[in-house]
């Protein structure tokens, strides 16, 4: 394979473009064939010259394709192209969100480590902590994402890792990126983010200090809702440890996969410029509204962490979270009563999205761990898509209008 020197990620070569440049260019790598469009490469294996070059790739030689669970070249350009946007040295594709995280988690610790993580967090993750990895000797303390103090608080002398999501699922919670990386690297912690919400369009946490990013490259990355992806992200020393994990356990991505994910990261940019001033618009409204009791949009003044967010963030993103006066019944009224808004819990696609995530993405946490993450019956989870902002309107005022 030929690549173009101007793509490549490797230090010194990346010229200074922008976010919109790289998400269309960084990364590609040309076959033999000099293809315009990325290739996409679906085998399972790749043959070798010899036994000696097969003995050599095998024993970690650089260059070169063995399986495609351990490396793949369309898989290799999501990488590339990835790292370039977030500015990091290396990335690692996985099969999902999750799997990004459980990755990161089982390739930097270690039984009888301790880990530091936000309670705001999305269900499944709150899950893979409590349930998975719990069982293996890790010991986990929860902690207010906004509250520094806290994290200060919990070190213990095996803390090795904090990890956090910012913005938070559901709540739109603004943690202090760089204050939490002046505190774990002066404890010899590593921090790691889930930047899902934001995508590197809106916010780069290694920018801010953190080690790792971690993402669901199903959200924002694809965009369109049409497959599953996960990645790593940071320093490449660092990323050796989840990389062994990934190799050998196997959650990684689908070359098709990544191919997609490659054409969803093209408009990017764009995507999120117009999510998130759909979502303010929306936002605005829904403030005003007699019905809605609270909503937590990053873009509002009235959201308690606007000015961190405005610091980290270039716009509020696509995600609103607001209560209704009624609790669930009122709540299921509105997403019942909606026609246009699709019912799902997913989010990051130009389809608007509306769930309940009492319900839901929080559904399998018991009721003190909803109360303690925020999580009442009466909040509804609305992911802005692309859609007119007048029809999002409508759509959500026939419900309302029901109260």
């Amino acid at each position: 394979m030929t690549k173009n020197i101007n793509n490549s990620i490797e230090e010194g070569n990346l010229p200074d473009y922008d976010m919109e440049t790289l998400a269309v260019r960084a990364g590609i790598s040309r076959s033999g064939f000099n293809e315009h469009s990325e290739a996409l490469f679906l085998t399972s294996s790749f043959v070798f010259a010899n036994a000696q070059e097969a003995a050599d790739r095998f024993a970690g030689a650089p260059g070169g394709y063995i399986y495609s669970r351990v490396n793949n070249p369309t898989v290799t350009m999501f990488e590339e192209r990835l790292a370039a946007l977030e500015g990091a040295e290396r990335c690692l594709a996985t099969a999902s969100g999750m799997s990004a995280i459980l990755a990161t988690l089982m390739g930097l610790l270690s039984a009888g480590d301790h880990l530091v993580a936000s309670r705001s967090l999305f269900g499944s993750t709150m899950q893979l902590l409590t349930n998975v990895i719990a069982r293996f000797g890790v010991t986990i303390s929860f902690v207010s994402a906004v509250d520094v103090a806290q994290w200060r608080a919990a070190i213990q002398p095996n803390t090795r890792l904090f990890f956090v999501e910012s913005p938070s699922n559901p709540l739109t919670e603004i943690s202090d990126i760089a204050a939490l990386s002046a505190l774990a690297h002066g404890a010899n912690i590593r921090l790691v983010v889930d930047n899902s919400f934001c995508s590197p369009a809106l916010q780069r946490p290694l920018k801010l200090g953190a080690d790792i990013v971690v993402h669901s490259a199903t959200k924002y990355l694809d965009g369109q809702g049409r497959v599953l992806g996960g990645a790593v992200l940071g320093n490449a020393k660092l990323l050796d440890a989840i990389h062994s994990f990934l190799r050998t356990a196997g959650p990684t991505l689908s070359p098709f996969n990544a191919w997609v994910l490659l054409k969803g990261m093209e408009t990017l940019a764009l995507r999120m410029a117009a999510h998130s001033t759909n979502a303010l618009a929306l936002a605005q409204w829904l403030a005003s509204h007699p019905l809605i009791e609270q909503v937590w949009y990053p873009g509002l003044t009235s959201h308690p962490q606007h000015e961190l967010a405005a610091a980290q963030q270039s716009a509020g993103g696509a995600i609103i979270a607001f209560s209704v006066r009624g609790g669930r019944e009122a709540a299921w009224r509105v997403i019942d009563a909606t026609r246009l808004i699709s019912i799902t819990a997913n989010l990051g696609d130009t389809k608007t999205t509306i769930t309940h995530p009492a319900t839901t993405t929080h559904g399998r946490l018991s009721a003190e761990q909803r109360a303690e993450a925020g999580v009442g019956e009466g909040l509804l989870r609305l992911a802005v898509g692309l859609e007119s902002v007048r029809d999002i309107r409508q759509d959500l005022e026939r419900g309302l209008n029901m109260g």
